[in-house]
């Protein structure tokens, strides 16, 4: 098997024969010769609105002798395909107790599928509910403003990435990505999850895969329990001993896996004051802005724009201003922005798309860059309070009865301007002076920014595009820190995912878990311990 990275195809001609075609020419050999192709990374380069290109990297299986073949082509573009397999951790039977874990989103997925598949059978509680469960109790909230504090868009089955369109993109380095972008696929993604080059599932199609992949779990001897709340840690001489669940039910554990999510505010304040060692980690907040996807096609894509290949265009942007470094995050084509509060009394904001992505709004995350310096309060959960006051006046300033508060950009940077797009938050928004709900330290920026953003892409010069906010949940406030074995000073206190601040998104968080899992399989730094071979 030959790998061939670079290969250009004009998206006008994009499909199979072409893809063939550009891997014979670039190894020299008739299309014929080439026994199976199959894509491995797939991507877009738009620099040039007049030759828009999609760029794959296939592997190419050849009839003949692929060594020969790479000797005579003398490509700079193709080499033997390699192959890494993630190789299962084994030992989990020699576990004294079944490992607990403490929640169900990314991390914990993927920590207990590695615990299961290494015959360990771990326990996992979740304090939301199943994900169709789940799924109707966000529904009633977006339709009515009732709020289940136990479950909504932060808590419950597949964590906060289940409502947020399930993008897949990280800017990480593993080999056991592409192992968790095939059990996506494996669990009912589509196919492009395991090849795109910015893969996502869609809300829509991601309470299937965390389905299978709960299944999967207990079929391996595992088990998920839901409305199970972690209320309680039982240390005796330095390290874990038991767990309490839901106040009342008291569990003997040697070791717990905290995948809590980075909203479990409750749990942030338990272990503080249990005196488990943390630490205040920068974050950012802001707002969400809201464009019209065939503007921001027609921006990113000229006149190739709608064509079936390319899909609904997408952007990643960042400028640094003389008031601090703003951003774009968690960007949904095709999107709705979403009520994403789980504290009665708060609103936030958060981004989301299904599966065809074809909504008529495109939005993302307008966020500023925060030091734990900016922080107004003292101490470890000083982070945290910040977020939980930012949310509470958004509450009040909007009417305070779940409705957003929401302002044209044109409006909030001194211009009136009529709203060129409707915006997509439910139950509503209200027009609001965002200045009176973010503090200053995050409006200025953003006052800089937006003019700067214009000019990298056309489409943030509209006046008329829509703030809604806050946007205050984009990672997690707080660090809870752990050392070269993946532990809390606590020992078996085993901290991962975007909770615990050390993930930044679905994919990182599942690969935190997988680390950490593995630590507890084999007791030492996963990072000493390959797992990994050709």
């Amino acid at each position: 098997m030959l790998r061939l990275r670079e290969l250009s195809v004009p998206v006008e001609e994009d499909g199979r024969g072409a893809v063939l075609r550009a891997a014979a020419r670039e190894l020299g050999v008739p299309e014929g010769e080439i026994r199976e192709l199959k894509v491995r990374r797939r991507s877009v380069d738009a620099r040039k609105k007049n030759d828009i290109r999609l760029i794959y990297t296939v592997d190419a299986a050849l009839c003949g002798d692929e060594a020969a073949v790479l000797r005579h082509c003398r490509s700079g573009k193709a080499a033997p395909a390699e192959a890494y397999v993630y190789r299962v951790p084994t030992g989990g039977e020699r576990l004294l107790r079944r490992p607990v874990i403490a929640g169900f989103g990314p991390a914990g997925m993927f920590a207990g599928l590695v615990l299961a598949l290494a015959g360990a059978r771990p326990l996992i509680l979740e304090r939301g509910r199943d994900v169709e469960a789940r799924e109707r109790d966000v529904e009633r909230f977006w339709r009515t403003g009732i709020l289940d504090p136990g479950s909504n868009v932060q808590f419950g089955e597949g964590g906060a990435g289940a409502f947020s369109d399930g993008k897949l993109n990280t800017g990480t380095k593993n080999p056991r990505i592409q192992w968790v972008l095939d059990r996506f696929v494996e669990f009912g993604a589509g196919e492009d999850v395991a090849f795109e080059a910015r893969p996502h599932v869609g809300t829509d199609r991601l309470k299937r895969v965390v389905k299978n992949l709960r299944e999967r779990i207990v079929a391996l001897g595992g088990q998920v329990r839901f409305g199970a709340a972690l209320t309680g840690i039982r240390a005796e001489r330095g390290r874990i001993a038991g767990v309490t669940v839901n106040g009342t039910e008291e569990l003997a554990c040697d070791d717990l896996l905290l995948a809590i999510g980075h909203s479990a505010r409750d749990t942030f304040a338990y272990l503080h004051a249990l005196g488990v060692p943390m630490e205040p980690k920068p974050f950012a907040m802001g707002a969400r802005i809201e464009h019209r996807q065939s503007e921001l096609d027609r921006c990113q894509y000229g006149a190739f724009a709608g064509r079936p290949a390319l899909g609904a265009a997408e952007y990643r942007l960042a400028v640094h201003t003389p008031r601090g470094s703003a951003f774009t995050f968690c960007m949904c084509p095709g999107g709705y922005v979403v009520a994403a509060a789980s504290e009665e009394g708060g609103v936030c904001t958060n981004g989301m798309s299904y599966s065809g992505r074809s909504g008529e709004n495109a939005n993302s995350a307008l966020l500023v860059g925060l030091d734990t310096a900016d922080f107004p309060y003292p101490g470890v959960l000083g982070g945290m309070e910040w977020q939980r006051e930012l949310e509470r006046r958004a509450f009040e300033a909007a009417g305070g009865d779940c409705f957003a508060p929401a302002q044209t950009v044109g409006d909030f940077l001194g211009s009136p301007s009529k709203p060129s797009v409707e915006p997509t938050y439910r139950p509503g928004v209200r027009d609001t002076d965002l200045h009176t709900v973010l503090p200053e330290r995050i409006t200025a920026a953003m006052e800089l920014a937006l003019p700067e953003l214009g000019r990298k892409l056309p489409v943030f010069r509209d006046r008329g595009a829509v703030l809604t906010g806050p946007e205050t949940r984009s990672s997690s406030p707080v660090r809870i820190l752990r050392d070269e074995t993946r532990q809390s000073p606590l020992r078996g206190l085993w901290p991962c995912g975007e909770g615990a601040g050390y993930a930044g998104g679905i994919t990182s968080a599942a690969v935190d878990g997988m680390l950490t899992a593995e630590a507890v399989l084999a007791g030492v730094s996963p990072e000493k311990a390959p797992v990994f071979g050709g």
